[in-house]
């Protein structure tokens, strides 16, 4: 018989097992007691499987919540209800040098030699934490820079547009004329900056959207050219933040309108598969080598445009887990699908 055929005791595999195991676990009886650790536990906490086999689990518990620990244990012990997620429930752990370790432990009830025991499989998730306080910081960062936005520079560029105007309206001069629009300019970059910064990446709470009163509403709003749009009938209802939604309608059908013209023809609908939304123009539409920028921030084809809007669509889509496309459309236009939509009816 070849060697690799040989048989193998299965309690001699799964010792090899979990001895080898990358994750830390622990196992203790119902009065908290340590009856088992593995080599990995000692990478995690600083302790060998010796030094806390026999000791209290509370050896690796801060003591702040060594009675929140010991209570909901007896609770279980005593009612087999349980109170906390067994599946994955995160908890600081006390390392042997006296640092708390952020953990993920999952816990499995068992018996052996009739004696109850549980064994928790503990994660070291300190990195995720590290990348979730940075994400934390970098957000909060991004509400003062907003706030600037709002306050410290609206304010002042909204008195500077009024003088100027009463300027202008006075005085006939040409260079009067480039500093309202340059101002004006200003103003329409700084809203699109606050719009990304503040809402364009994330979504609040959603519910059933009607898709065609939202993009009726989205084209009620500053569309003043002889454009027409059409929206597909019965394309039905999603799951979105409504408000995000009508926003992100609002920059494709702009774009739209933008690029192909005052008198654009604008076509919405569910996608053939029914995977998504599309909306397409009979514009000049965009070139294949191009597609992967549009969505870059600052970037765009006209003088006087400041090249969020398309991000802001992008942003706004991702909050969603939804992702975006660009194509050509029928009419040889700009087509744009947004994919990864669940349809309501």
């Amino acid at each position: 018989m070849d060697e690799t055929s040989l048989p193998v005791r299965p309690d001699e595999f799964y010792q090899t097992l979990v001895e080898n195991a990358s994750e830390g676990m622990i196992t203790i009886d119902a009065d908290s007691k340590i009856v088992y650790a593995n080599p990995a536990i000692e990478d995690l906490l600083g302790y060998s499987p010796e030094e806390l086999i026999g000791s209290s689990k509370m050896r690796i518990i801060p003591e702040r919540l060594q009675p929140v620990h010991a209570a909901a244990l007896q609770s279980y012990v005593e009612s087999g209800e349980r109170n906390i997620d067994w599946d994955g429930i995160e908890l600081p752990a006390l390392h042997k040098d006296g640092h708390e370790v952020p953990t993920l432990i999952s816990l499995r009830e068992h018996s052996h030699d009739g004696e109850q025991l549980f064994t928790g499989i503990v994660r070291d998730i300190s990195d995720r934490k590290q990348r979730e306080d940075q994400l934390k910081n970098q957000n909060e960062r991004l509400d003062e820079f907003a706030d600037i936005l709002a306050h410290d520079i609206k304010n002042p560029l909204g008195v500077a547009q009024g003088y100027t105007e009463l300027a202008a309206e006075e005085y006939d001069a040409e260079e009067l004329r480039y500093v309202v629009e340059s101002l004006d300019r200003i103003d329409e970059i700084v809203d699109d900056v606050l719009e990304l910064s503040k809402q364009g990446a994330f979504v609040g709470e959603t519910a059933p959207v009607d898709v065609e009163a939202c993009v009726d509403a989205a084209w009620a709003v500053g569309m003043e050219s002889a454009a027409e749009l059409t929206v597909e009938d019965d394309i039905g209802r999603i799951e979105a933040d409504e408000s995000r939604l009508r926003e992100l309608f609002g920059n494709l059908l702009q774009n739209a309108v933008t690029h192909a013209g005052p008198e654009a023809s604008v076509r919405v609908g569910r996608l053939p598969d029914d995977s998504g939304l599309f909306v397409a123009d009979d514009g000049p539409g965009i070139p294949a080598s191009d597609r992967d920028d549009v969505f870059e921030r600052g970037y765009t084809t006209r003088e006087d445009g400041t090249g969020y809007g398309l991000e802001i669509v992008q942003q706004i889509a991702r909050a969603h887990g939804w992702t975006i496309e660009i194509s050509e459309s029928d009419d040889g236009g700009a087509r744009f699908e947004l994919r990864g939509i669940d349809f309501l009816d």
